[in-house]
């Protein structure tokens, strides 16, 4: 049960706090009643819920989801101006563009070390399971390499070995499956000596 230093304003001044986690509420009124006299209480308390509406835009309001978007220059956002950056995002450009959306298998030896660690649980490590588990259990047929790339990227982070790429995911939703909502899927690779040599993605078991 909250305590609260309501006592100096009448019912109708006590602001309504329905449905505000008891934390934010805890935040709001974190007050002493015996070192603040009532007129500053009540601006204080008044002026501090009115801040936490409009910042969250009302309480139902604050649950609503932004769509996520992808990026309007994918391609531009897999380079960096330091060199060994870029270089390990112009590996995971390939991965993505060339591998992925290609299907292009057959060049994975340049991309992709030979022991290549994946955390996926649906596929093994090494180059071999992986170029397997595209080629003959997804039967993924080899075609042209777009000029441009057509995965939904969001955004690509690049630190020290690892590159990070996030895309756009649509799900149906759950309540409804006339309706579909967007989340963002996480691919992560470690590039060594120019190749990606360990994978961590979203992904559960199938």
């Amino acid at each position: 049960m909250l305590t609260v230093p309501f006592a100096c304003l009448s019912a109708q001044e006590v602001p309504s706090f329905a449905g505000v986690p008891d934390r934010l509420v805890l935040a709001l009124t974190n007050v002493d009643p015996r070192k603040e006299s009532p007129m500053n209480l009540k601006t204080g308390i008044a002026a501090l819920a009115l801040g936490l509406m409009a910042t969250l835009g009302g309480v139902a309001g604050a649950w609503a989801q932004e769509a996520v978007v992808e990026a309007k220059d994918k391609d531009a956002l897999f380079t960096s101006k330091d060199a060994t950056l870029n270089a390990n995002k112009q590996v995971v450009y390939h991965i993505v563009k060339d591998l992925l959306e290609a299907g292009q298998w057959g060049e994975a030896d340049k991309y992709l070390s030979e022991r290549y660690l994946q955390h996926n649980p649906n596929v093994p490590s090494g180059r071999a399971g992986v170029i397997y588990f595209f080629t003959k259990v997804l039967k993924i047929e080899p075609k042209p390499v777009p000029e441009k790339m057509a995965t939904p990227v969001v955004f690509v982070n690049a630190e020290g070995d690892l590159v990070t790429v996030a895309t756009v995911r649509t799900e149906k939703d759950p309540k409804d499956a006339s309706k579909t909502y967007t989340t963002t899927w996480y691919d992560t690779w470690r590039i060594v000596d120019g190749k990606a040599d360990e994978h961590w993605d979203s992904a559960v078991k199938q």
